[in-house]
């Protein structure tokens, strides 16, 4: 058997070349950087909570999305998600006073080690999902036990002064609520809602990981902006501001915070992102030292973006590009799921939210069959050595610290963002190939896959 010269890449979470908006970033970077008073502020130091117009555009644009009322006190414009997850651990936890982090399980991996760098190594836990998103039972059960370990010991000083403009969470929880990555699931409006009074309750601060909510479409029909209800469920930031400040948190910081990002929805190179929460937690969070020394984040690509926001021009790139793209390579792959994978007994879900027509994101979540005599990692490695395909094994999207608390050895993720639209199809039907290959010769491939490679996850998000 020969091995393919092309390589195949379902592991890469990238979005492809061809609904990037050069010409749209290109034309609003002119316009801004033609007009002085309009680059001067750009090209300068910026306000702590980013570019005023950016949020400001934000405001307006997100309130309409999800029918709140628009409010730029509640925005602060950072630099992508990931630096922002890192700038709300640095702000408002401790690694003496915050006695867990709950990540949803299985998870976005590459969130662990940022967690690890904010000194809260050793305390992540993995929660499992079931079908609404997170087993809240489960979740409940292990907070308190930790809560009840916790009060029979002597407090321990913290290492962090958070001051009056912010406080420290005993507890964060960490989910990307809508059409999550890896599984593709939507956690429903009565799990959501229920999530944040569990937060209230426990002093926890829920961070979601807001990156796909714009990414959504139907599974049959055309996907056009007039968004039906499933499609614009309530963020758990809005749920919680909706309720009103908790009783131990009188300053109104809140229990959840929407992590935003333009890697998705414009390209990750801009690295700019945006986090929404209480106007008290987004005053905090613009007081981070390193964001107040270097000035507001990403301040030249915030222009341009503010011009593409304020222009409609970001909003019709979603509405005419990216979410038909998506659509389209998403049921290519699916077709070719249920042709060359579900024959051999490999499962996936058909929607992202339980009871409903409709789908997101960037990946798909393969369930192997039990029988399989295969574990994911050795597929992944076997389908790298013999069918020059990438693929992510379940074992990478486990808790660091907590893999046994969630195991995910029998199932597969594959991105049907990144690859042209032929190499899907292609790459599922390698994958089948490998499946049935592997199955037909057990003891050979248990003796060779000791010995093999798998690909390297820290290349891939």
């Amino acid at each position: 058997m020969s091995r393919p010269n092309k390589p195949v890449n379902l592991m890469r979470g990238w979005p492809s070349p061809d609904v990037l908006p050069a010409s749209l970033l290109a034309a609003s970077c002119q316009r801004v950087l033609s007009d002085k008073a309009q680059y001067t502020p750009i090209l300068q130091y910026g306000a702590d909570p980013g570019y005023e117009p950016l949020r400001e555009g934000l405001a307006r644009w997100l309130g309409r999305h999800y029918r709140v009322q628009p409010d730029p006190r509640r925005i602060c414009i950072t630099g992508g998600a990931s630096q922002s997850l890192a700038c709300i651990l640095q702000s408002f936890t401790d690694p003496a006073y915050t006695r867990a982090v709950w990540v949803i399980a299985p998870c976005y991996y590459l969130a662990c080690g940022i967690f690890a760098d904010s000194g809260l190594n050793g305390k992540l836990r993995a929660v499992p999902e079931d079908d609404e998103g997170v087993d809240l039972e489960a979740l409940e059960r292990a907070i308190r036990q930790v809560d009840d370990e916790a009060g029979s010991r002597p407090e321990t000083q913290t290492f962090k002064e958070p001051g009056s403009h912010r406080k420290l969470y005993r507890h964060i929880i960490y989910t990307v609520p809508t059409c999550s990555n890896p599984s593709g699931k939507t956690m429903s409006r009565r799990r959501r809602e229920a999530l944040v009074h569990l937060a209230r309750e426990r002093d926890a601060l829920i961070v979601c990981d807001d990156v796909y909510d714009f990414l959504q479409w139907p599974l049959e029909g055309a996907p056009t902006p007039e968004r039906p209800p499933e499609l614009r469920i309530p963020r758990l930031c809005d749920i919680d501001l909706a309720i009103g400040p908790a009783a131990n948190d009188p300053q109104g910081f809140g229990h959840a915070v929407s992590n935003g990002s333009f890697s998705k929805i414009s390209g990750p190179g801009v690295r700019t992102g945006w986090v929404e929460a209480s106007p008290a937690f987004v005053n905090g969070l613009s007081k981070t030292a390193s964001t107040m020394s270097g000035g507001a984040p990403s301040q030249l690509c915030a222009g341009i973006l503010s011009d593409m926001v304020h222009h409609g021009d970001l909003e019709n790139h979603i509405e005419t590009t990216v979410r038909p793209s998506l659509q389209r390579r998403h049921r290519l792959m699916m077709d070719a799921i249920r042709e060359f994978l579900v024959p051999l007994g490999v499962q996936t879900r058909q929607s992202s939210l339980s009871g409903s027509q409709i789908y997101g994101g960037y990946f798909i979540w393969l369930t192997l069959p039990p029988e399989h005599p295969f574990s994911s990692s050795s597929i992944a490695e076997v389908a790298m050595e013999e069918e020059n395909l990438a693929v992510g094994h379940g074992n990478m999207f486990e808790v660091l610290g907590d893999e046994g608390g969630a195991r995910f050895d029998k199932y597969i993720r594959l991105c049907f963002a990144w690859e042209p639209e032929e190499s899907l199809v292609e790459g599922v039907q390698r994958l089948a190939r490998l499946l049935g290959r592997m199955q037909d010769n057990v003891e050979l491939y248990r003796a060779r896959s000791s010995s093999a490679q798998a690909p390297e996850p820290d290349s891939f998000k």
